[in-house]
C-alpha cells in the first residue's frame, strides 16, 4: 500500500481515463469505499489534475528505480560475461543456477544391479 503524500508513475490506463502514463503524481487521498474500483487519488502536477486510479496502475517511484537498477545490472553482467567468454557466469545470469549443479548430482547416485533392482521393485509392489 502506498503511503499519503508517496511520488509515483503513472504507469498504466486500466479504465481509458486518458491518465498521463509515464508521468509522476503523488498520492494524495485513499479511496476507503468497497463498492468503487479505485484505490488512490493522484494529484499530476504537470497536468494539474486529480486522479481516481486503481492500485495496478501506479507504482511507486522507487520500486521502478530499482527495478532499473536490477535490469541494467543483470545486462553489464552479460556483456562482461560475453565479453570474457566465461560460460558458467553467462550460464548463472541466464538460468538462475550453475548448469554444472545439476550435471553433478546424477552421478552420485548409486547404480543397482538388476537383482538389487528387481528386489526393490518387488518390496514396493508388496506393500
Amino acid at each position: 500500500m502506498l503511503h499519503l503524500g508517496e511520488r509515483v508513475v503513472i504507469v498504466g490506463d486500466a479504465f481509458e481515463q486518458n491518465l498521463p502514463v509515464g508521468e509522476y503524481g503523488y498520492v494524495i487521498a485513499y479511496d476507503r469505499n468497497p463498492d468503487n474500483a479505485f484505490d488512490y487519488v493522484v494529484r499530476a502536477p504537470k497536468t494539474g489534475r486529480n486522479y481516481y486510479v486503481p492500485s495496478m496502475d501506479v507504482e511507486s517511484e522507487e520500486r521502478l528505480i530499482e527495478l532499473e537498477t536490477e535490469r541494467a545490472t543483470q545486462e553489464a553482467l552479460i556483456d562482461y560475461a560475453l565479453a570474457t567468454h566465461n560460460e558458467k557466469l553467462f550460464q548463472f545470469i541466464m538460468n538462475g543456477e550453475c548448469a554444472d549443479e545439476n550435471t553433478q548430482e546424477e552421478p552420485t547416485k548409486e547404480a543397482l544391479s538388476p537383482a538389487e533392482f528387481i528386489k526393490q521393485v518387488n518390496l514396493r509392489a508388496w506393500i
